[in-house]
């Protein structure tokens, strides 16, 4: 039975579909215990809150598939959202997709800067973008003086935004910054699976040293992934505006370690070179969850959020170490007997021929 499971599925793909079980056995559970859990309003409040962390864990993906780890994309994000926010009040006829465009060019500019000290400065990526990390923090409240971006400065388009729906079924609602995250889901995982790029990441994260002497561009890879994060954290900075509407220079704070939880957590290995963008989605809903589950449920606090953060991370890392690895090696003796197998047929039909 495992033989031919291993047969179909590659052990990556078993987070992927455990994960999805649990996700479904965590919204059963809580659709047990709290009344009316499935209605629209709960279920387009959960969509929405996806739509920020689940554009930054994309980025995210890219960099841990090699073997590296951005985490300044809190700042990234919460600096985005006040400049654009800033641009926005000062320039209220701004076109809409020059705002977006600034935000995301913001933050390809800080990825690049993290993507140069790691790449071409050999600074180890958990030391480069912690110190990025506050660095752009600084910056933001350099630049702001202290001062909140209200939604009364913005222009009145705004507030449209959030509430603006691809389509609705019944009291469910497709909602525009949902549909945008997963249009930029499909396309990172389309990048991953058809585009060289996508496949030199893998290659990286799985033997750095091997992919440099295969002749791979390992540090433009490495910095290409750096700047993709670092856009769409400009992006999600974007998002961040459109939905919160007042910017403080504590925008986004933590959202790091939620971003890295989710990528963690849907099977995106921290030893790079193995993971998908479908895991990293599954990730951010199944942390959605849990955390808007429980504020309704028990009235989470902050400090158990981060507290099931991080629990989810070191369980996230422990399967990966333990169960994930067993899976691999039985992946690998299944597949060389089958090899054996099938050189030995081979020979007998030269033999019988």
């Amino acid at each position: 039975m495992m033989d031919s499971l291993l047969r179909r599925i590659r052990p990556e793909q078993f987070r992927e579909v455990i994960l999805a079980l649990v996700t479904l056995g965590v919204l059963l559970f809580f659709a047990s215990q709290i009344p009316d859990y499935f209605n629209g309003r709960s279920v387009n409040r959960l969509t929405m809150g996806m739509a920020i962390p689940l554009t930054v864990a994309v980025g995210q993906v890219l960099v841990v598939l090699t073997r590296n780890i951005d985490l300044s994309v809190s700042s990234i994000v919460g600096l985005a959202a006040y400049a654009t926010g800033t641009l926005l009040a000062r320039n209220n006829d701004l076109n809409p997709f020059l705002a977006i465009l600034f935000a995301i060019a913001l933050g390809l500019i800080l990825g690049a800067l993290n993507g140069l000290l790691v790449a071409y400065g050999n600074v180890p990526s958990i030391i480069a973008t912690l110190g990025t990390l506050a660095l752009y923090r600084v910056a933001l409240v350099e630049f702001s003086g202290a001062k909140t971006v209200t939604t009364s400065e913005l222009p009145a388009w705004l507030d449209d935004v959030p509430g603006a729906n691809v389509f609705s079924a019944g009291a469910y609602d497709l909602r525009v910054m949902f549909a945008a995250a997963l249009v930029v889901v499909i396309l990172g995982q389309l990048v991953l699976r058809y585009l060289p790029f996508g496949r030199r990441l893998y290659a990286i994260g799985s033997n750095p040293d091997a992919a440099r002497f295969a002749g791979l561009p390992v540090r433009r890879d490495v910095l290409l992934a750096f700047t993709l994060c670092g856009g769409l954290s400009g992006l999600a900075g974007f998002m961040f505006l459109v939905r919160f509407g007042n910017i403080t220079v504590t925008a986004a704070q933590g959202l790091e370690l939620q971003v890295v939880a989710a990528v963690v957590v849907g099977g995106v290995s921290i030893l790079g070179g193995s993971g998908s963008m479908i895991g990293a989605l599954l990730g951010v809903l199944l942390i959605e969850v849990l955390q808007t589950s429980l504020l309704r449920w028990q009235g989470m606090s902050e400090f158990v959020k981060d507290a099931i953060l991080g629990l989810l991370i070191l369980i996230a890392v422990t399967a990966d170490a333990v169960i994930l690895g067993r899976l691999r090696e039985m992946w690998v003796r299944v597949r060389r007997r089958d090899q054996e197998a099938a050189r030995a047929a081979a020979g007998e039909g030269a033999i019988g021929g």
